[in-house]
C-alpha cells in the first residue's frame, strides 16, 4: 500500500484479511513481509486500499484473489478498526475480514510472489501495528461461528472422519475435545452423512468417512448449538 497515491485524502480506507487455512491437522495463518515503510520487512496481514468505486467486501475479494488466485473465497466481516493512530503511516480506517481456504487449492506461485508464508496458528510471528489484535478478533468470531454451526465445510476435504473433524475443532479452540463426547454431540446434530467407505490408515477396523449434507437439508441459517461448543 503506497500512501503517497492518496495524499489528498483526509482518511484512508483499507481492508485487512485474516486468511486461515488448514493443512496437516494444523490451523494456519497466511502473512507476508511488508515491502514498504513503516515497518518494512516485518510480518503483516494481507490487505489493500478500498477503491472509490467498490465496496469493502469487493475489495477484500479482490485482495484475496490477487494473492491466492482463488475466486468465491469464503469470507466474513469481523469489525472496523478506526483508531486514528493505529497506523503510523497515516490515518487509516480498516475493515477486517477473515477468510477460509483449503491450502492445497491456492496458487503457490502467487503466494511466493507476494513473499507470503503460512504459519501454524500457535507459531505465528508478531505482526505489525494492531494486526495481532485483528487476528485475535477474527479467531474469536471463528470460534463463535463454530459453536453455533458444525464447522469444516470450507476447510476439510469432501470426505473425512469424525476424528478429522475433532482435530479441526481442537485447532480452532486450541484445546483437546474428548473423542467420545465430541462424537456423540456431532452425531446428534444430523448434519453429516455417513459413507460406506472407511479410513483404515490408523486401525484394522477403520473409521467411517462422512461428508456434510447439502445446506438446504439442514436448515441454513438456523443455529445448531444451543450454547457454546467451547463449554
Amino acid at each position: 500500500m503506497i500512501y503517497d497515491n492518496y495524499h489528498s485524502s483526509k482518511r484512508f480506507v483499507a481492508v485487512d484479511c485474516v486468511i486461515f487455512g488448514y493443512e496437516h491437522e494444523q490451523l494456519k495463518l497466511l502473512v507476508f513481509k511488508r515491502v514498504i515503510e513503516p515497518q518494512q520487512g516485518s510480518w503483516s496481514l494481507v490487505g489493500g486500499w478500498v477503491k472509490d468505486d467498490e465496496s469493502a467486501e469487493a475489495a477484500a475479494q479482490r485482495v484475496l484473489h490477487s494473492i491466492t488466485g482463488l475466486t468465491n473465497v469464503y469470507q466474513e466481516q469481523v469489525q472496523t478498526f478506526s483508531n486514528p493512530q493505529r497506523d503510523p503511516g497515516g490515518n487509516v480506517l480498516t475493515v477486517e475480514f477473515y477468510a477460509l481456504i483449503k491450502v492445497e487449492k491456492h496458487t503457490n506461485e502467487l503466494i511466493h510472489e507476494y513473499g507470503a508464508q503460512w504459519f501454524p496458528l500457535s507459531e505465528r510471528p508478531t505482526l505489525i501495528f494492531d494486526h495481532d489484535v485483528l487476528v485475535d478478533k477474527a479467531l474469536e468470531k471463528l470460534r463463535i461461528k463454530a459453536s453455533y454451526e458444525l464447522f469444516g465445510r470450507q476447510l476439510l476435504p469432501e470426505r473425512f472422519t469424525l476424528s478429522n473433524l475433532r482435530k479441526l475443532y481442537n485447532e480452532i479452540y486450541q484445546k483437546e475435545f474428548d473423542p467420545g463426547n465430541f462424537r456423540k454431540k456431532v452425531w446428534s446434530l444430523k448434519v453429516l452423512q455417513q459413507l460406506d467407505e472407511k479410513d483404515k490408515s490408523e486401525s484394522r477396523k477403520g473409521a467411517y468417512y462422512f461428508k456434510f449434507k447439502d445446506v438446504d437439508e439442514i436448515g441454513a441459517g438456523t443455529p445448531i448449538f444451543n450454547r457454546s461448543f467451547d463449554k
